[in-house]
């Protein structure tokens, strides 16, 4: 997250728990208003009653291969359709014309969707067979076909794409030599880049100043003079100019007296030169360079080597093969699990994004101009597709869609939808006071007492709201630096991991007091580091299951079913004496007196908790403070207002501890977070070579079932080192009126990975 984003949501967090939620009566009127004004826009005038869903703010990007924010992503899931969707559990639907009926919390339901996919993998490269329907048209009628998906596939491959799929970056064939067009692409290697801006040869030096760092410096400048009022008090800024200054200027005392916007935009560009990476570290995001940089380089490569005579100009992309006017062939290097993923693409219109009279498969022609996208970004903001819904506008914070005649679904039984903008304060009270029929609060216990508050029977469903709660796509932890705690100049020793492990095992104890108190209902505690929507997951059931770090020293289990909170506390903090023991401490008298060589009787640990312990983990550090603080062993909690503070400990290896959270993905891929080369992500620094072979292992592979077992054993070694506490698993919540909305009709199973809205189309009004 960049300095602006950081500090525009701390901001806003501040306002928020200062605003009181309250009915919004004012907003009755204007929807009726709007209500009628849709009526009277659509066929004949109907009166049908619309669905009114509260989100928000939008950004106007509601085509699926540009938008941003979660309100305009949804538009563009409604308003289009995907190649192939997933089962409630996140499994991909391979079966999608005939359909596959998968089980999920013990009913079967059917899924179909727009094609079937065989998969043939061997053993350099991977086929991806897709077959579409026959029967699918787009909602002006006209038919979806091979030409449209391989538009699609095109426009993401584009040098021009800066939308956030990343098709581009998979193993298709030929898409490096495409993208970079020549054939000697693909003899660059990783290590040829990393010489080229190691060495920053002139041409490349003047290309990352003028494409990088300038534009981004000058976008923060712009940002800067519209919000530096917001920080004036905060940060003791005047201007704009000093604002930007104080977040980017690198040099001590630079002043931005008596200069205009160029001079000091251009002053500080020079005081960064051309480590983008530097000026990357100060916008939030270490990494945000770095394709950016790796793509000047290879193209610097590029052109050094046509001067040499090397390689020819490349037209396609080889991997990519139309088959029929239905069937399309991807075909890709090695396999990669991921790899599906990426090709779930939501299949556009050719002839509404792109220019028909500019395609032309057979003579490589994709529909628009290679490396040009402007006409098909202009779009973006009025959508098209083959989805439930059609867009028709978005006007006074609303978008109005009305339901598509031609889906091939069946036609949704609601013919109104209205996306209305809502502030997440006015959510709940909306749904009560009717201004919005359906919407998506934050899940917290205030929230959840909220709603059963309103309920007649004090129960979050009631005659007033009905609440669907799924898991959130990702979980808070606890970390631990395997390169600041330790014991001698071995992270990975016994004695470092019994050190961690004592910690580790007083955190976990106070984890159900600390996480109830935070969020009730609207989230529990997890014993493994990986978010419990994923099929990776191991289950309560499983014969192996065991509560994170609830044995002692010498394995023996910890805790009791018939023991109090107190004693589970008591019985921790024993075990955590016994850990230091083992790890070389030494204890006298119940108290560890004295540290071995390379470790401290002192530790920090840093919070994001603004200063005022609001986290979910703070009441657990206070309380594991106390607890270590009896034994002689001291934790020192560092809540941080900003937490920049934090992240720039992270990224430059310094933390010894930190709490924070996981986004997770559909896949459950654990390179990017625990792999040993991964070394700008791989913040707590371990460094297994078993772990390391188990992660390649599970991504190289489709079976399912093998790979779930390999991840079981990659979170039994993060475990045992000790580096990270699995802490909660918090919810997210649909919430709807059933006096207004038929609950018998409504998507049944909601879960992580299959959204309300998946089955709209059957969805009806009261």
């Amino acid at each position: 997250m960049s300095k602006k984003k950081l500090m525009a949501l701390l901001l806003s967090g501040v306002m928020a728990a200062s605003t009181v939620s309250v009915p919004v009566f004012a907003e009755d009127a204007d929807a009726a208003e709007d209500t009628a004004d849709a009526a009277e826009e659509t066929e004949g005038g109907s009166s049908d009653t619309p669905l009114v869903v509260g989100q928000t703010n939008f950004s106007e990007k509601f085509c699926g291969m540009f938008a941003e924010a979660v309100p305009d992503q949804q538009i563009s899931d409604i308003v289009g359709a995907y190649l192939f969707d997933n089962d409630r559990a996140g499994a991909v639907i391979y079966n999608g014309i005939e359909g596959e009926t998968t089980e999920y919390n013990g009913t079967e339901y059917t899924y179909t969707g727009l094609s079937d996919i065989t998969v043939t993998q061997g053993e350099d490269e991977t086929v991806y067979d897709i077959k579409l329907r026959d029967d699918v048209k787009f909602s002006d009628g006209e038919p979806l076909t091979a030409d449209d998906l391989i538009f699609t596939l095109y426009v993401y491959s584009d040098t021009d794409y800066d939308g956030n799929a990343t098709l581009y970056s998979t193993n298709i064939k030929g898409m490096k030599n495409y993208r970079l067009n020549s054939t000697a692409a693909d003899s660059i290697t990783d290590e040829d880049v990393a010489n080229v801006l190691a060495d920053m040869p002139d041409e490349v030096a003047e290309k990352v100043k003028s494409d990088l760092i300038v534009p981004l410096l000058t976008s923060e400048y712009d940002w800067a003079q519209t919000a530096w009022e917001d920080y004036a008090d905060a940060y003791g800024v005047a201007s704009g100019d000093e604002f930007f200054a104080m977040l980017y200027a690198t040099e001590d005392g630079y002043s931005v007296d008596g200069k205009d916007q160029d001079t000091i935009i251009n002053e500080i560009a020079d005081q960064y030169g051309t480590d983008y990476v530097a000026l990357a570290t100060a916008y939030g995001d270490e990494e945000y360079f770095n394709e950016d940089a790796t793509t000047i380089a290879q193209e610097y490569l590029v052109e050094q080597k046509t001067a040499a005579g090397e390689g020819e100009e490349v037209a396609n992309i080889e991997g990519i093969k139309k088959l029929g006017d239905y069937e399309v062939e991807i075909t890709t290097d090695g396999f990669s699990a991921t790899t599906i993923y990426n090709l779930g693409v939501i299949v556009e219109p050719m002839h509404y994004y792109g220019d028909a009279s500019l395609y032309d498969y057979d003579n490589n022609q994709f529909g628009f101009t290679r490396g040009d996208l402007s006409a098909v970004r202009d779009k973006a903001n009025q959508p098209l597709g083959a989805g439930p819904y059609k867009f028709v506008k978005y006007e006074n914070k609303t978008v109005y869609l009305e339901a598509n005649e031609n889906y091939y679904k069946g036609a949704p039984k609601i013919k109104y939808l209205q996306w209305r903008e809502t502030s997440d304060a006015d959510k709940i009270a909306g749904v009560e006071q009717g201004t919005i029929d359906l919407s998506d609060p934050s899940g917290s216990k205030s929230a959840f007492d909220q709603i059963k508050s309103i309920n007649s029977n004090g129960e979050l469903d009631g005659d007033k709201i009905m609440v669907n709660a799924t898991d959130n796509l990702g979980y808070g932890y606890i970390g631990i630096n395997a390169d600041t705690v330790k014991v001698g100049d071995d992270g990975s020793s016994d004695a470092s991991k019994d050190l961690r492990k004592a910690i580790a095992t007083v955190f976990a104890v106070y984890r159900d007091v600390a996480i109830d108190s935070y969020y009730g209902d609207a989230a529990s505690v997890i014993n493994y580091p990986i978010s419990n929507t994923s099929w990776a997951a191991p289950q309560k059931s499983d014969a192996d299951y065991k509560a994170a770090y609830s044995v002692d020293v010498d394995g023996n289990p910890l805790y009791t079913d018939d023991m109090s909170d107190d004693e589970k506390f008591a019985a921790a903090t024993q075990a955590a004496l016994g850990y230091l023991e083992a790890a070389g401490y030494t204890v006298e008298d119940g108290k560890v007196t004295a540290a071995p060589e390379g470790a401290k009787m002192s530790y920090e640990i840093i919070i994001g908790a603004d200063g005022s312990g609001d986290h979910p983990s703070f009441a657990i550090l206070t309380d594991a403070k106390a607890a270590l603080e009896s034994i002689g062993f001291t934790l020192e909690i560092n809540d941080v207002t900003d937490s920049n503070i934090m992240w720039d400990a992270l990224n430059a290896g310094t933390a010894e501890m930190w709490a924070a959270a996981w986004q997770a993905t559909i896949d459950p891929d654990m390179y990017q977070t625990y792999h040993s080369e991964s070394v700008k992500s791989n913040y707590y620094h371990i460094n297994d070579a078993t772990l390391d072979q188990d992660i390649i292992d599970a991504r190289s592979s489709a079976d399912q079932e093998y790979r779930k077992s390999v991840y079981k054993q990659c979170l039994d070694i993060i475990l045992d080192w000790a580096v990270e506490i699995p802490v909660y698993q918090r919810q997210n919540c649909i919430i709807y009126s059933p006096e207004r909305v038929n609950a018998d009709t409504f998507t049944k199973d909601v879960s992580t990975f299959y959204y309300w809205y998946k089955d709209i189309e059957n969805i009806e009004m009261n």
